[in-house]
């Protein structure tokens, strides 16, 4: 919600609405650039991005709408934008189109006029729609809809100003939008007599008296809880129920598809106007196309996305690890110098063995948490990851589940957080559940650092295809759980994915970096917050009781792991060190390095060293299988228990993920030595 102090703050507020995969987040990037943040919005867990841009002196605030192809209520993202436009009233709307797919985009264009929104539209992408031979006669098309129409080209920056010119001219403007589509005689009649009666019932007057009308008759279930209780509602009600039979009766079709083909024709008829293409003596294939006869090949697309997903591994640790030393040599230099410097023996080894050494420890893995959110924001921004989701939705289908779900299982690569959020998606209620409870085995960034701390000391070279084995074990394990879950608990039918596959673009620079830089900054805040007070309490607990040595069996953290250690002499890490690093990762994975580091009494650049001495190749595997599996941290729980809404799925989670990692963990370690990898 935009509060009163920020629209006083700002001198207008525009929304940016628009389809996915239509330039939306990059035109929001190009205005706000590093002027923006991103939360939820109130009441959901869909994310919201808005900033700020300068405007011949005068703040703009600009509020980037979930991408969407429609306004009605059947996903949260749809309802998230249309409460937004209509709740918040924005100043002005700029509308993304797709300037090579006009007549889809155009259908959320008409709905945003229906809901009376000052709309500008941003004629996005005009050079491929020029490279496609595709001319658009954008004089025309802005004479018949009314409103202003630019062309962009929002990744060269192309149009923008003219752009906002036009939003903020728009939105001083006083004129009111006359958009209207004639739905035919008998549906007017019966619309008619509902805005009669919506007009009587004064809690409505701030919707589109005619928006409210075309809804009901709609049966959009969403807009009838925001009617309020009393006679004239109910009066209301009743006339609409009338009006449908009559339609139904008198044409033979209900009123939703009525409303829904005409305003697909509408759409339709203004692409005829206004858009010519040039066909050549013999229609060929675009780029596009030819590269996606490979990309997405029955039998090439899984071992293709297998060996770009390697490539994304081996890029990170190549570039990463001499960053890395570059980082352990510093918190190596500060360590000795604060050694020095503080003579008191408590705060002096607070600071270096709890503090540098702890939180420094996870600090070092920056450089490839940032470098593979790099890499995953260019295969994004290249229209790669669409073609991911496309190829394992055919794959996931034989077995029986959701090809959709794919797509929050390749979010979980950055955090499961935002993946259990965006099962939002799934229509279905089982679907979305499965999704939900097998999201927590795919590989967050967060157990990146425990990867990068065994791989590098004992994988040497091997580093990079050991990290990748884990990340594909993530991903074969949540389809097998996904598959069971699907035969016992979740029985029922699979719908299928429909889903657009965007053209290949050359992905830009300050798109892939802001990219980058919101996934990635979000370790950096966990390391000054969750990550930083972990290893405050693990330091505290590696010196009480009072006068025991430093980090010992006899210290509480060294009595918490030697009561769990048992557990996981199985799997080939029976240590008081290992079991206590595996409790606190419950916090945030990223702790177990930070745990270890303060345990073993080690700085950065030492950890590595001590790890090689206490560990085995096949140990090391079989924990990092442990980290990779056991209970998702804290926030992950959260979310689960936010949008299944229940303890019981939550604790279910929890409980199977926690028995599926100790089981694993042991069948590598001691099929392990039966190989004789011990």
């Amino acid at each position: 919600m935009v509060t009163a102090e920020e629209k006083e703050a700002a001198k207008m507020i525009i929304a940016l609405a628009g389809n996915p995969n239509s330039g939306k987040t990059t035109l929001f990037n190009s205005l706000t650039g590093s002027r923006q943040h991103v939360g939820n919005w109130p009441g959901v867990t869909v994310e919201k991005k808005e900033g700020q841009m300068i405007y011949q002196g005068e703040t703009l605030k600009i509020i980037d709408l979930p991408g969407t192809y429609s306004l009605g209520a059947y996903s949260e993202d749809e309802l998230v934008a249309r409460n937004f436009l209509l709740e918040e009233k924005p100043d002005v709307v700029i509308d993304v189109v797709d300037a090579t797919n006009l007549e889809r985009n155009l259908y959320l264009t008409v709905q945003l006029l229906e809901m009376g929104a000052n709309v500008v539209i941003a004629l996005n992408m005009i050079d491929e729609a020029e490279g496609k031979k595709i001319k658009i006669d954008i004089e025309k098309l802005s004479n018949i809809l009314g409103i202003p129409v630019i062309p962009t080209i929002a990744t060269r920056n192309k149009g923008i100003d003219e752009l906002i010119e036009k939003a903020v001219k728009t939105g001083n403007s006083k004129q009111k939008n006359q958009f209207k589509i004639d739905y035919g005689e008998d549906m007017e009649e019966q619309l008619q007599k509902l805005i009669k009666l919506i007009a009587e019932i004064p809690e409505l007057e701030k919707y589109p008296q005619r928006w409210l009308a075309l809804a009901l008759m709609e049966g959009d279930e969403r807009v009838e809880e925001i009617l309020p209780k009393g006679v004239k509602t109910e009066k209301l009600l009743t006339q609409r129920n009338e009006s449908v039979k009559q339609l139904e009766n008198k044409i033979g079709e209900d009123a939703e598809t009525i409303i829904i083909e005409r305003r697909y024709g509408f759409a339709g008829g203004i692409a005829k106007e206004t858009v010519t293409r040039r066909h050549d003596v013999e229609d060929r294939l675009s780029m596009s196309d030819k590269i996606d006869n490979i990309v997405t090949n029955r039998y090439l697309g899984i071992p293709i996305f297998l060996i770009v997903m390697w490539a994304v591994f081996q890029f990170t640790f190549t570039i990463g690890d001499p960053l890395i030393g570059y980082i352990e040599l510093f918190f190596e230099w500060l360590g000795a110098l604060m050694g020095e410097v503080i003579t008191n023996e408590t705060l002096n080894s607070l600071i270096v063995d709890g503090i540098i050494g702890g939180l420094g420890s996870v600090i070092v893995f920056i450089p490839p948490i940032f470098l593979l959110f790099f890499a995953i924001s260019l295969l994004e921004d290249s229209g790669y990851m669409a073609r991911a989701a496309y190829i394992m939705d055919r794959f996931m289908h034989t077995l029986g589940l959701h090809g959709k779900s794919f797509i929050p299982m390749l979010i979980g690569f950055g955090c499961n957080v935002p993946a259990i959020m965006a099962t939002r998606t799934l229509d279905n209620k089982k679907d979305r559940l499965i999704t939900i409870l097998i999201n927590p085995l795919m590989s967050c960034s967060a157990r990146l650092p425990v990867y990068v701390l065994f791989a590098g000391a004992l994988f040497g070279a091997n580093q990079g295809l050991v990290i990748f084995s884990l990340y594909l074990l993530g991903i074969v394990l949540a389809i097998v759980m996904g598959v069971i879950f699907k035969k016992t608990l979740f029985k029922g039918e699979t719908s299928y994915l429909i889903m657009e596959l965007p053209p290949y673009r050359m992905p830009t620079v300050k798109s892939t970096l802001i990219h980058m830089w919101e996934r990635g900054s979000s370790f950096v805040k966990k390391a000054g917050t969750i990550i930083f007070a972990a290893v405050i309490l693990i330091w505290v607990l590696a010196n009480l009781p009072v006068g025991v040595e430093y980090a010992s069996e006899e210290s509480l953290i060294g009595k918490l792991g030697n009561l769990i250690a048992p557990i996981f002499a199985p799997a080939g890490f029976g240590n008081w060190q290992a079991a206590s690093a595996l409790v606190f990762g419950l916090l945030a994975k990223e702790v177990i390095v930070g745990t270890l580091a303060v345990v073993y009494g080690a700085g950065e650049a030492e950890l590595g060293s001590i790890i090689s001495s206490y560990w085995t190749p096949l140990s090391a595997y079989a924990f990092m299988v442990m980290t990779l599996i056991y209970v998702p941290c804290v926030a992950t729980i959260g979310a689960i228990k936010r949008e299944t809404n229940s303890w019981g799925w939550t604790g279910f989670a929890v409980g199977y993920t926690l028995v599926l990692g100790w089981v694993m963990a042991v069948l590598v370690f001691q099929v392990g030595s039966l190989l004789g990898l011990g």
